[in-house]
């Protein structure tokens, strides 16, 4: 989004890691928490602290018409490092994360090496430490190379310094009913969730590129049918409900989906979903254009299905939103349609959409938005110093935003090492003030 001469980010403080220097005090003035009141907030060494100790002089942001909610947390982000660095890396990945008010992203598995032992844990979350303007958490694979025939290192992710509770084979469905059971049985000893792109690979098809339906139809496309994502869905929360561990549906798309979703949470099973902010608005039309920026896995979906996830997140039948932010080189988005690589950019702008199509509707006021965007995605991925209250003692991760502010999205403005940018020339609101993680400013407009 065009964000004007003064956007951007601010310069580290020292050399590599953000913790090597500690952060100056910060005063938010008057800032409205989320419908509970204005309020003063002050952070001292990264946590809130009582503004009434705020010393003369204290850096301050006049927060007056801004909204403070806990910082964000993308439960679903690719940051393409390592393997794809031309793409992406942890640092722009982050950086435009830090743009959008996220705080925190899950980074996920499908780098080059494959997350899927201790040691490249490990080495994704020193990347974090090291380049990170948000925290990194990283996501380790359910299956060895992503392969879905044998278990990776489960536990020996999650007894790692990187200490992963969060496992998925994303890009790929985890198939075989065997497989995937043993995978929910192993994670439930250390309260891990298994996290799972439902999409049966029987019924999507190698070469399918889009919606199976009309439009797929008339333009001569393979496409998905819904029930390829549902029925995978149905099997996976009946095996939460034998193994009674936690599951994690991925970027849910469809209306049945949505249904199934509704009956395991209406019996008590342990499952939970998230739903991206392009299938809150975009729909299937948009591959009329033969655009390949609209071509993502699971796919863009018709309007009947886009407003029955408007439903299920308004009514907590889907519990969080999630990006899938999916930076793509050049040389590996601009085909046709039927070739391009699968995915869209979304950090920077999933506010904005979110604030499009369930605050300004009247669908969700900002007490649920922070519960879907910040509360219970750490909540699922178990990150302590994430999603917490804006009270003194609470780590001092924030987002300003401006509940009236809009701009043109512009895709060379991106902090993105890509611009397979979805929202390219669309006016959106433009939300984020400001983001404070553990004290430090890390973008402010």
């Amino acid at each position: 989004m065009n964000r004007g001469a003064e956007g951007g980010i601010p310069p580290r403080m020292g050399t590599g890691t953000w913790g090597v220097q500690a952060a100056p005090d910060l005063l938010i003035t008057g800032a409205d928490l989320a419908g509970a009141g204005r309020a003063d907030l002050l952070i001292r060494d990264g946590l809130l602290a009582d503004p009434a100790d705020a010393a003369p002089g204290t850096e301050t942001i006049d927060a007056d018409g801004l909204v403070a909610l806990p910082g964000l947390v993308d439960l679903h982000t690719h940051l393409r490092e390592p393997g794809r660095e031309d793409a992406e890396t942890v640092g722009s990945g982050t950086e435009a994360a830090a743009r959008g008010g996220y705080t925190a992203v899950l980074a996920m598995a499908n780098t080059n090496p494959v997350t899927d032992t201790a040691e490249a844990a490990a080495h994704v979350a020193a990347l974090g430490r090291r380049d990170g303007y948000a925290q990194v958490v990283p996501v380790g694979a359910v299956s060895k190379g992503l392969a879905g025939t044998e278990l990776a290192e489960l536990g020996l992710m999650a007894r790692s310094d990187a200490g992963v509770r969060v496992f998925s084979d994303d890009g790929h469905c985890v198939a075989d009913a065997r497989l995937m059971r043993r995978a929910l049985e192993y994670v439930r000893a250390f309260d891990g969730v298994i996290a799972q792109h439902a999409q049966d690979p029987q019924l999507a098809g190698a070469d399918a590129c889009c919606h199976e339906g009309e439009i797929s139809g008339r333009l001569g496309l393979p496409g998905w049918p819904a029930v390829a994502e549902a029925g995978i869905v149905a099997r996976d929360v009946q095996l939460a409900g034998l193994t009674r561990s936690r599951l994690h549906v991925c970027h849910v798309s469809t209306a049945e989906t949505v249904e199934v979703l509704r009956w395991a949470k209406g019996r008590g099973l342990p499952v939970t979903a998230e739903v991206t902010p392009h299938h809150l608005l975009l729909t299937t039309d948009e591959v009329l254009s033969y655009d390949p920026t609209y071509k993502v896995n699971p796919p863009l979906r018709p309007a009947e299905d886009v407003a029955a996830l408007r439903d299920g997140l308004s009514d907590g039948t889907i519990d969080a939103v999630a990006t899938d932010h999916a930076p793509h080189a050049r040389h590996d988005k601009e085909h046709a349609f039927a070739e391009a690589a699968f995915g869209m950019l979304g950090l920077e702008t999933a506010l904005g959409v979110v604030v499009e199509t369930m605050v300004t509707t009247g669908r969700l006021g900002w007490r649920e938005v922070a519960e879907r965007m910040s509360v219970v995605p750490a909540h699922i991925a178990r990150l302590p110093d994430q999603g917490r209250p804006l009270a003194v003692g609470s780590p001092g991760n924030v987002v300003l935003v401006d509940p009236t502010a809009r701009a043109v999205v512009d895709r060379t403005e991106s902090a993105s090492r890509s611009r397979n940018n979805p929202w390219h020339g669309r006016e959106l609101p433009d939300p984020v003030v400001a983001t404070v993680w553990a004290g430090r400013v890390t973008y402010r407009r």
